[in-house]
């Protein structure tokens, strides 16, 4: 057999030196196409078979596991289906970088350990856009209330002012929320000015009423005993056990994470709420606003924090409880008082923008206009940290005519880093408003 196949061999090369000598030409072209086909087949092989079994990463649409990744989950420009230089190594090459870099890795264990706390390090990953609106309540009183929509997620905190407050609260949730339900609310602590519409009237039906509530979120202490945190209580419990209000949890709970509460939140990838721990969640307080719940929402780079009504000492126990960054954004404690925004607080978080709630101006609390909100005392401590101060409503009489200052105050921020504030009515800072040039004083020094 091994004779035949010599004698085939030597009578192709006869041929073919015939062909050459008849026509060199033809034997030329022929002899090219066969290195180019032969070339061509070794290529196809190597990329389809050789190259996937070395470990190579799918291409850019892919992940490892085939589930498609869009190019803003993986924070990476995938306009080109070749792996790029910046991609991601493969697991199997990140695992062996890992353990070239780390002579105490010495199991599969601390590589994953090691690989995650590679990823932790790198820039966030944020799926979902956050809008966080800071509302205007219909009327001359101070309160609070703000709709977060974080991804599909969405959150209240607070409904005041008053239980006629609920109807605008409504109508402003209504062009967000299609699907009648609040992932998650929070009321801070049981003043007027911050439940009153999640009780609402039979003329202004409150929230509880109005909407279904995934988990709500509450403060763990009180000195009410007023007969609106009674028929606060009443309707949570009747939501309850309706089924309306599927969990409930106080602040203390959260922090303790009993049962099924948790101290952090997942809103949408990359996007969290953390329920930070302060002491009058576990001790009495002469003064109500010191148990509010305080809450702080991370979205990639950024940081968001709400501290309720929050006073001095409140503030204090907040710094010394919890190990608090640098934020973006700060709901002004207490609509601005004197007694809250303390530098001791300030000087930790050091806030880019500062966001008021109240009717400016306004003597619903003092004659004093100094102490009226948002207080000098405030605007003193904020200024050394920034000027960008938006304000929701002011007095046109000191009394009870109000109009828009800024509006509706929107902060907008679709990644996690740069972001945008603007008001319904304007978009001014506190410090360039007419009220402000008739009733405050921009420190010396200040931003």
């Amino acid at each position: 057999m091994a004779n035949k196949k010599k004698s085939t061999g030597k009578k192709a090369v006869k041929t073919a030196k015939k062909v050459a000598k008849k026509n060199p030409t033809a034997f030329i072209i022929i002899l090219i196409v066969l290195i180019v086909a032969i070339g061509a087949g070794f290529a196809a092989y190597y990329f389809l078979v050789l190259r996937n079994q070395g470990g190579v990463i799918p291409s850019s649409s892919e992940s490892s596991s085939g589930e498609v990744v869009s190019s803003s989950e993986s924070g990476h420009d995938h306009s080109s289906s070749e792996p790029s230089s910046e991609s991601e190594p493969s697991s199997s090459e990140e695992s062996s970088e890992l353990e070239s870099s780390s002579e105490s890795s010495s199991n599969e264990e601390s590589s994953d350990s090691e690989s995650s706390h590679k990823h932790s390090e790198s820039e966030s990953i944020v799926s979902g856009a956050m809008s966080i609106n800071f509302l205007e309540l219909g009327n001359y009183h101070t309160g609070d209330s703000v709709f977060i929509k974080a991804g599909d997620t969405d959150i209240l905190i607070d409904a005041g002012s008053i239980k006629s407050s609920s109807t605008t609260i409504k109508n402003f949730i209504d062009q967000y929320c299609t699907d009648g339900k609040l992932e998650y609310v929070i009321a801070t602590h049981a003043h007027q000015d911050h439940i009153a519409g999640f009780v609402g009237s039979n003329a202004a039906p409150g929230i509880f009423k109005t909407y279904k509530i995934g988990t709500l979120i509450d403060f763990a202490l009180t000195n009410s005993t007023s007969a609106l945190y009674s028929d606060y209580c009443s309707l949570r419990e009747s939501k309850l056990e309706s089924g309306d209000i599927e969990h409930h949890f106080t602040a203390k709970e959260c922090v303790e994470e009993t049962g099924d509460a948790k101290k952090e939140y997942t809103l949408a990838e990359g996007i969290t709420m953390t329920i930070l721990d302060q002491r009058y969640y576990y001790e009495n307080s002469s003064d109500e606003n010191n148990y509010s719940v305080c809450t702080l929402f991370t979205q990639g780079s950024n940081h968001y924090l709400f501290t309720g009504d929050l006073e001095k000492e409140g503030e204090e126990s907040l710094v010394e409880k919890n190990t608090l960054p640098h934020v973006q954004l700060f709901k002004a404690g207490h609509h601005g008082s004197k007694t809250s925004n303390t530098d001791k607080l300030l000087s930790v978080i050091t806030p880019e923008v500062v966001c008021v709630c109240c009717c400016a101006g306004n003597d619903e609390y003092t004659k004093a206009v100094d102490n009226q909100f948002p207080t000098q005392q405030t605007i003193d401590n904020v200024a050394k940290y920034t000027d960008q101060i938006f304000v929701t409503t002011v007095t046109t009489d000191g009394h009870t005519g109000y109009e828009s200052m800024n509006g509706n105050i929107t902060f907008y921020c679709a990644t996690g880093t740069a972001y945008t504030v603007t008001g319904s009515n304007n978009s001014t800072i506190l410090k360039e408003t007419e009220w402000f040039k008739h009733n405050r004083t921009w420190p010396t020094g200040g931003k």
